[in-house]
C-alpha cells in the first residue's frame, strides 16, 4: 500500500466572534486565561481525510466553504482547534497570491531565499536556476523587485519554483485562475506529467473541468463540513447539481390544485416510486410511468419533459404528438408510460416533468417532476451526446 502524506483526524478551525470591540476583548480574555470560546464560529469542522502518495484530490465547494482554511491547516499555516493533521513528505504550497515573496526584493532573490527555505544548496539551485527563469518567463523582470509584478507574473513565478523542486506532495489554490492561458496550459502539462511520475496534487479550484481532467477524486465541502468524498465525476457532478437546484428553487412555484380537473397521483421513474432522485447511468434505460385521475373522466392528455435543474428544456412529447393513448383503468383513472432506451444525455443533473392537459390539448392543469441525476465520465460540453466521427486524411496526426 502507497505511502500515506497527509492524514487529517477530527480537524476544525473556529474563530471567536468580533463584530463589535467588545466580542475582540472578551476573545482575547478568554485566550488570556486558556478558556475555549462558547460563541466561536467553526469555519472548519470534523475532517477526516487520507492522502496517498500518488493520489490528485480536487476540493471544491462555493465561495466561504472552508477550501482555503482547509488547506492552510494542512500545510501548517494555520493550526487546528480540533483534531490533528500529520504530513510526511516534502511539500510545495501555492497558496495565497504572493505569500512567501518579499516584495522589496526582486524575483531572483526571492527564489534563492525560497530555494533556502526548501532546503537547496548553492550549486543545486545554480543548476536550476535558468530553468526556474525559463518556466516563470517574465522575461528581465526576474531582476525586478517582487512589488512590480502583475499576479499573473507572481503566479509564475511561484509555479516555477515548485516546478523545479517536484514536491512529494503538491498543493494549490487557484493557481489556474490567475494568469493567461498559454501559462495555464503550460501548469496543466507539467501537472499531467508531475501525476504521471508519481507525483500528489491536492488542488482547490472552482473549475470542474479542470477538477475532471487533473484529479481522480473530489473532496466537496460546504460551511466547514464534508459533504462528499469519492470519484471526481460523481462528486463534480453532485455538487454542480445542488448548485443548479439551489438557484432553481427560488424560482419554482408549486401549482394550483384547487377543483382540477386531471390530476397526476404518481411519477414512477424506472420502476422508482416516492419523490426521491433517480440515479441512471450514461446511456442507460429510462422509464416513466405515471397515474392521472379524470374528475369528470374525460380522457387526459400526457407530456413528459426532461429539464436541466436549472430549468433549461431539453427534451419533451406528448401523447398528442406521438398519436397514441393513455391507458384506461378505471372511470376517472388513467395510466402512461414512456420509455427512453440508450439515454443520450449527458452526465449531470436534471428533472424529469409529467404534465396533464385537457383532451383538446389547450389547457395545462397539473405538473409533478422528479429529480434526475445521470452518472458516468464524460468532458464534453452541452446536454446530449450526439454522434460524431472525427475525419481526418492519412498521415496527418498533428497535435
Amino acid at each position: 500500500m502507497s505511502q500515506v502524506l497527509v492524514k487529517a483526524a477530527g480537524v476544525g478551525k473556529a474563530y471567536p466572534k468580533a463584530y463589535l470591540s467588545g466580542d475582540r476583548l472578551r476573545a482575547l480574555a478568554r485566550l488570556l486565561v486558556g478558556r475555549r470560546d462558547a460563541d466561536a464560529q467553526y469555519v472548519v469542522k470534523d475532517i477526516d481525510l487520507c492522502v496517498r502518495r500518488g493520489e490528485s484530490i480536487a476540493v471544491i465547494g462555493q465561495n466561504g466553504a472552508g477550501k482555503s482554511t482547509l488547506l492552510k491547516l494542512i500545510t501548517g499555516v494555520l493550526t487546528p482547534t480540533s483534531g490533528q493533521v500529520e504530513v510526511s513528505g516534502s511539500v510545495g504550497a501555492l497558496l495565497e497570491l504572493g505569500a512567501g515573496f518579499h516584495p522589496e526584493y526582486s524575483g531572483r532573490d526571492n527564489v534563492e531565499m525560497a530555494a533556502a527555505l526548501h532546503g537547496l544548496s548553492h550549486d543545486e539551485l545554480a543548476a536550476r536556476m535558468q530553468q526556474i527563469i525559463e518556466f516563470a518567463d517574465i522575461g528581465a523582470y526576474i531582476d525586478e523587485p517582487v512589488k512590480h509584478y502583475s499576479s499573473g507574473m507572481v503566479v509564475r513565478l511561484g509555479f516555477a519554483i515548485i516546478a523545479s523542486l517536484k514536491p512529494d506532495l503538491l498543493i494549490t489554490d487557484e493557481v489556474l485562475a490567475v494568469g493567461d492561458e498559454s501559462f495555464q496550459k503550460k501548469c496543466i502539462r507539467w501537472m499531467e506529467e508531475y501525476l504521471k511520475e508519481g507525483g500528489t496534487l491536492l488542488l482547490v479550484t472552482h473549475s470542474m473541468y479542470h477538477a475532471q481532467k487533473l484529479c481522480r477524486h473530489a473532496l466537496w465541502l460546504d460551511h466547514g463540513a464534508l459533504m462528499q468524498f469519492g470519484d471526481v465525476f460523481e462528486v463534480s457532478q453532485a455538487y454542480l447539481a445542488w448548485h443548479e437546484r439551489k438557484q432553481a428553487a427560488s424560482e419554482q412555484r408549486a401549482p394550483d390544485r384547487s377543483g382540477i380537473e386531471f390530476e397526476i397521483t404518481d411519477l414512477v421513474v424506472n420502476d422508482c416510486p416516492g419523490n426521491q432522485a433517480v440515479v441512471i447511468d450514461f446511456g442507460g434505460k429510462l422509464v416513466m410511468s405515471s397515474r392521472i385521475r379524470s374528475r369528470e373522466g374525460r380522457l387526459p392528455i400526457a407530456m413528459f419533459g426532461i429539464v436541466r435543474a436549472d430549468g433549461t428544456p431539453v427534451y419533451g412529447v406528448s401523447t398528442e404528438m406521438d398519436e397514441v393513448g393513455v391507458q384506461r383503468l378505471s372511470d376517472h383513472d388513467f395510466r402512461v408510460e414512456i420509455e427512453f432506451a440508450g439515454l443520450s444525455l449527458l452526465p449531470g443533473s436534471y428533472q424529469v416533468r409529467i404534465h396533464t392537459m385537457d383532451t383538446e390539448g389547450l389547457r395545462l392543469f397539473d405538473t409533478l417532476e422528479r429529480g434526475l441525476t445521470v452518472r458516468g465520465e464524460s468532458r464534453e460540453f452541452g446536454l446530449v451526446r450526439l454522434p460524431h466521427r472525427w475525419n481526418q486524411s492519412s498521415g496527418d496526426h498533428g497535435g
